[in-house]
Formats: structure tokens, sequence, C-alpha cells
């Protein structure tokens, strides 16, 4: 679920980091207030769309902040669809300022949401065939987290906890700082609520077993090779979920299923993930008046 009130948010944020107290100084020295614009936004290479209604909102929200028109969509291709370099997947009319004022933070989002769509869908297409699901991490940007999860869904992966407020993770520096993975995982379930679930990192077989021991819900398996990996899953047996971590990406996803786990945590999802090439460009111009022209010529 989306929270449009944080989603709103992050793009008002967005938008204060671009215009400060000035405004669009070029744009308002050169375009007339009552110029209107048919543009399209077009793939420049293949890839998956994602974020379509997010970017759009910053139409939206910069529209009533400068108390003007809000754009007119003529057209949107839905978010998940597999484009092809040169497509267009969106087809806009509205004032001509509020265009090119909105510009760049509406493409910032639609072309990371899409780079991240993409490299998901690479990496859940890696594993199909197997049980294993690919699973995200915060390894975000900061302030984009909400958009980047979403993202992940689109590709067709899965997410992982949201922060560190819905979700126990007992790390390395936890298990050192507490002493043990029995002591990390007591104190932890000690205050938890009792629908918490209790997932533990291990980086061997004898962290493996202490952490079976002390019940934990979800093992993961950092950093394993491949055959240590299927030895800790002959180990649980089924008696937690196990979770392959550390460097996977769509190259070393499949070995790392082939191995029978049930998850596959991957930041290269988020944190490695190129922008796709997506462009915003203006394709008709007129003056108010003419507004309804410019929205019915295709």
């Amino acid at each position: 679920m989306h929270n449009e009130n944080i989603i709103r948010k992050y793009i008002e944020m967005a938008l204060d980091e671009d215009l400060a107290a000035n405004g669009d100084i070029t744009t308002d020295s050169i375009i007339a207030e009552d110029s209107v614009s048919q543009a399209v936004a077009l793939f420049k290479s293949n890839g998956v769309l994602a974020g379509v209604d997010f970017a759009l909102l910053t139409f939206e929200i910069l529209s009533r902040a400068k108390n003007c028109d809000n754009i007119e969509v003529l057209f949107k291709t839905e978010d998940g669809a597999t484009i092809k370099k040169g497509e267009t997947v969106l087809k806009i009319s509205g004032p001509t300022r509020l265009i090119l004022t909105a510009e760049r933070t509406f493409l910032n989002i639609l072309q990371r949401m899409s780079g991240i769509a993409t490299a998901a869908r690479k990496i859940a297409a890696a594993v199909k065939g197997f049980k294993a699901k690919i699973v995200d991490t915060r390894k975000t940007t900061p302030n984009f987290r909400i958009f980047e999860k979403a993202a992940v869904r689109i590709g067709g992966a899965f997410n992982h906890r949201f922060g560190l407020f819905d979700g126990v993770l007992i790390k390395d520096n936890h298990i050192e700082a507490a002493g043990s993975i029995a002591e990390a995982v007591e104190r932890a379930r000690a205050n938890a609520h009792h629908l918490m679930k209790m997932e533990v990192e291990t980086k061997n077989l004898d962290e493996v077993a202490s952490a079976l021991e002390a019940g934990a819900d979800v093992i993961m398996l950092d950093n394993m090779s491949a055959a240590e990996m299927k030895k800790a899953v002959e180990l649980i047996a089924g008696r937690a979920l196990c979770e392959a971590s550390g460097g996977i990406d769509e190259n070393s996803a499949a070995a790392a299923a082939a191995c029978g786990v049930d998850l596959i945590s991957s930041g290269a999802i988020t944190h490695s993930a190129l922008p796709m090439d997506i462009s915003l460009k203006i394709i008709k111009t007129a003056r108010r008046e003419d507004k309804g022209r410019i929205s019915d010529e295709q």
C-alpha cells in the first residue's frame, strides 16, 4: 500500500530543491503565461515502465502551488509494460510553464523507478522455475525508498522489510554487541510483539546451528559458497526460512536458487540499477485560447 501523503511530501521536497525561492528563472523569462503545449514521454532504450502515476503527481502538486491549470493526460501506458526503444509511453497537454518546470522531477521519478523495475524483472526471470523469491533490501536512495520498493514490485520481485521499524533482522554487529546469537534473539523476542518474526544473519554452519537452536524464523545465509549454502539448507530442513544474501545479482541468482533457498535478497536491484533513458519532448505549442485544438490534435 502506498502512503500518498508521504509520496506527496517527497515530491514537494524534490520540487523545492529544484525551485527554491526564485522559481524557474529560465522558463519564466522565456515562456508566456498563456502558452499551452502538448508533450510526449519517449523511451530511449528497452525496459520496463514504472512510476507513471507517481511521476504525474509532480504536475498536480506544482499546479496547485502555482495556482494554474493541471496537465491533461491524453494517454498513458500502464506500469509493468515492457517498452521498446523509441516507444511513446505518455502524452500530456497543459500549461507550457508547468510542463517545463516539472520536467526534471517528473523524469527523475520515472527514470529511476523504470530502471529498478527493469533490473527486478531480469533477476526475477533468472530464478524462474525455482521456489526462491527475489526480495529487495534497505540499500536504497535516501528519501526515495517508497518509490524504489514500489518499482521492485512492479518489476516482479518482492519487498523485504521496509525499514528498521517493521521487522527484526539480527545482523553480525548486533550479535557481536549482544555476545551471542542466542542472547540477541532472546532480547529481541522479549521486546518484540508476538506477531514479529526473528531473522538472524549467519556466515557459517556453526552460526546456522546456533540460530536454529535460538528459534529463528528466518536464517540469512550471508556470503556463503554454493556448497556451504546447500549444507545449510539441509541442516535447516524446513525448520526456518532460508535467505541467501551477499552480492547476488542477475548473473548469480540462479546458482543461489539452485541451493534450495526460499528467499534471495539483492541490494543490486536498487543500489546498482541504472536509470532508464527517458525524455519528455514538447511537440506542439499554442496560446491558451487554442488549448482545445492542440489537445484534440493527434
